[in-house]
């Protein structure tokens, strides 16, 4: 009888280890969990930048495109007038 007992015992013993351990996990996966809400955030408003940083970059390039087409016409104005003069 002392020995059913004394088995009891320490079956509860590890029992309440496992139920800890258990409790350890459950706390740690909630952690997680809320570590990867975080950077799925994080991921999303990182994509949101991206894309209107691609938008302003595209704008810059035709403004600079249209800038470049300016001067090119200017210089061969120029080229024109320089020609003509010396005509």
């Amino acid at each position: 009888m002392e020995d059913l007992k004394r088995r009891s015992e320490e079956l509860e013993r590890e029992l309440m280890k496992s139920l800890q351990r258990e409790e350890k996990m459950k706390a740690e996966l909630q952690r997680l969990r809320e570590k990867v809400r975080v950077a799925e955030e994080a991921e999303e408003r990182l994509c949101s930048q991206v894309g209107d940083l691609e938008a302003e970059t595209v704008n810059h390039a035709q403004e600079y495109r249209s800038h470049l087409v300016g001067l090119m016409e200017q210089l061969e104005a120029a080229h024109k007038f320089i020609e003509s003069a010396f005509l």
